[in-house]
């Protein structure tokens, strides 16, 4: 399978949105005719019946929640990738969809953290209790470092689950919105960097799903994140609120692209998306009068 070098939904917005939620795009953006993602329902994207579903039950209160289900590696090792539920899967009709937020932080941001830039968002997270909806945050290795104590309460709360969106963001294919790129051989362990930043948080329910900074990866990224063990989880329905100012229009792109069993990208960082709290009031409350239900990744897959 030789899969090029794969970008976000195709909106043009993502040049600034996916270099991640606290830094401006480069002037490395991808050319107009760069390939895009897969269509939802490619045999890239969808879980396939060899996949591992986890436990099949919901736990009963007070029981070990579910394992996270995972997919089975692709040809030659190569780590698989989910895009959303597939239309065809016994429930594909199913009203449900995954909000997903990016909680971006570069390696190198410290500093902008330490003048009072906030890569957090916890009115949203806050939000997102309050209207009691489900949710799934990728998180960088350097943002559980920066707010120890909100990825500890975050990955404590059974509505979320925390996705690892690697340690530095940078990129693990090139070009990728002028992102600094990861070497091949430090691909795996990036992402491990990522992993034991959440255990040193405290963090608990952690699953192991991977999401590539600016959503680029080719062959040579999903075969070096094979010893990983992950999987690579994209989207079907770019919100497009990184550096939005216009609330609703955020929220009607999210409520004119969800479908049954969708996967919505959003972010989590306020200096960099400070509009999203608010379109979440907006988007919520609509799709639940279509009928909607809001799941994590791991509920999506499973189904």
């Amino acid at each position: 399978m030789n899969i090029p070098v794969r970008k976000a939904a195709a909106l043009g917005l993502l040049g600034a949105a996916l270099v991640g939620c606290g830094g401006a795009a480069g002037s490395g953006a991808p050319t107009a005719d760069a390939p895009k993602a897969p269509i939802a329902g490619a045999s890239v994207g969808v879980l396939p019946p060899s996949a591992s579903t986890g436990a099949a039950a919901r736990p009963k209160p007070g029981a070990e929640p579910a394992a996270a289900p995972t997919m089975a590696p692709g040809p030659n090792g190569l780590t698989p990738v989910y895009t959303r539920r597939a239309a065809n899967s016994p429930k594909g009709a199913e009203k449900v969809v995954a909000l997903t937020f990016d909680a971006d932080m570069t390696a190198d941001q410290g500093p902008r953290a330490a003048r009072g830039e906030r890569f957090d968002n916890p009115e949203l997270i806050a939000t997102l209790r309050r209207l009691e909806v489900d949710a799934t945050v990728f998180m960088t290795g350097r943002w559980a470092e920066e707010y120890p104590d909100q990825a500890k309460a975050i990955g404590g709360d059974p509505r979320f689950e925390i996705a690892n969106h690697s340690y530095s963001h940078h990129a693990f294919a090139s070009p990728c919105y002028g992102l600094p790129s990861v070497a091949g051989p430090d691909m795996a362990a990036d992402v491990q960097r990522a992993f034991d930043a959440f255990r040193d948080a405290g963090a608990l329910n952690v699953v192991p799903y991977f999401r590539f900074p600016g959503g680029c990866y080719d062959d040579a990224a999903l075969r070096a994140l094979g010893p990983a063990g992950v999987t690579a989880v994209q989207w079907d329905v770019v919100s497009g609120d990184a550096f939005a100012k216009d609330a609703d229009a955020v929220a009607e792109q999210v409520l004119d692209g969800v479908r049954p069993g969708s996967l919505v990208v959003m972010h989590c960082t306020r200096s960099a998306a400070p509009v999203t709290e608010r379109a979440i009031r907006r988007i919520v409350p609509e799709l639940r009068a279509r009928g909607y239900r809001f799941v994590k990744v791991s509920d999506l897959m499973r189904g």
